[in-house]
């Protein structure tokens, strides 16, 4: 339900202000939302905290083209928190990855892959964002 609310509020945004032949950087989001539905976006848990950005996307390209890798860090230390997230171009893409490095060593550390999933914040009020973890592995 929440996530076919957040489909339905860019697609009214994107209709409001129109969208042309191009593609504007605003519309990219409605891009980004459905290769999320897709299933290409992978949690990968238990990183070392030296690993960065480069780390994910060196590791995880030799599975597919990787969108995005991006390592979760901690404001206060400046190190890693330990989590990340890889956006794949597809799900298969996605799939092959998790499938070969869950459970594998990265940095010294056996890192866990699964797909990522939109989890909604307690409260849920006005303030309340939504996150991503590591979902079941189907």
């Amino acid at each position: 339900m929440a996530f076919l609310s957040r489909v339905g509020k860019i697609f009214s945004q994107s209709s409001a202000s129109g969208i042309g032949s191009h593609l504007q950087p605003s519309k990219l989001s409605i891009f980004r939302t459905l290769r999320f539905v897709s299933g290409s976006k992978v949690f990968v848990g238990g990183l070392s905290y030296n690993s960065d950005d480069l780390t994910l996307r060196v590791a995880f390209s030799k599975y597919g083209e990787v969108v995005e890798a991006r390592v979760v860090m901690d404001p206060d230390t400046g190190r890693c928190k330990g989590f990340g997230f890889v956006t794949f171009s597809a799900k298969e893409e996605a799939s092959s990855a998790i499938k070969a490095l869950d459970g594998k060593d990265l940095g010294g550390r056996r890192i866990r892959c699964n797909y990522a999933v939109e989890k909604v914040a307690r409260g849920g009020g006005r303030y309340g964002s939504s996150r991503y973890g590591g979902g079941d592995k189907n």
